[in-house]
């Protein structure tokens, strides 16, 4: 139950839009208070809200995947919680710290190609700081030890490594900054944070 209750959860603002992350231990909680509102994501009535009690009676039916279970009750585990009063937008900067780095590449060697546990990945200049490279989105990328041994204070060319991907600064996504998020965010996720463009309609 408890890696259940650690599962990350994509918090909304009141306006649907992506804020934050947190777990579901928190989502619950917030709930609970009713301070949030979950987003069923799956069904007929797919994007309908529910307060504590409708999420209760909902997760009864056993249409929720995961559920944590009491003596009395069986409480579907959400994938997605609307805030009910906060109304503040996303902050569009991410902020360059060691985490969103390897999040940006995906816990992935950006010379070998391979995923690593975050304590076997370091970053590097791509320029060197001996070269003048400075600690930027543009200039920095993950790497495992290995590979940040062998490159050393060489340029790319001279040490025949060159980044997989050319690092920019990333779009902000909620799991930039979320303490303990590795992984791929759930298919559920996707309506909010890569819209698709074509399906939306203007008003008028």
């Amino acid at each position: 139950m408890e890696s259940t209750l650690n599962r990350s959860v994509l918090v909304l603002n009141r306006f649907w839009q992506p804020v934050s992350t947190c777990s579901a231990k928190r989502a619950l909680k917030l709930l609970c208070l009713g301070h949030a509102q979950v987003l069923q994501t799956e069904g007929e009535a797919k994007f309908q809200t529910h307060d504590f009690q409708s999420w209760l009676e909902y997760s009864a039916t056993g249409a929720v995947g995961e559920v944590i279970r009491s003596v009395r009750i069986a409480l579907g585990v959400p994938r997605i919680v609307i805030l009910s009063v906060f109304d503040k937008y996303p902050r569009l900067e991410v902020r360059l710290t060691r985490r969103n780095v390897f999040l940006r590449d995906q816990f992935t060697c950006q010379y070998c190609a391979k995923e690593f546990p975050e304590p076997e990945l370091n970053l590097d200049h791509v320029l060197p700081r001996a070269r003048g490279g400075e600690m930027t989105w543009e200039n920095i990328v993950t790497s495992c030890i290995r590979c940040n041994t062998r490159k050393a204070n060489k340029l790319p060319k001279d040490a025949n490594m060159h980044p997989l991907r050319k690092p920019a600064t990333p779009r902000w996504r909620p799991v930039f900054g979320l303490r303990g998020y590795h992984g791929t965010p759930h298919e559920s996720w996707s309506h909010f944070l890569e819209p698709d463009r074509k399906a939306v309609k203007l008003s008028a």
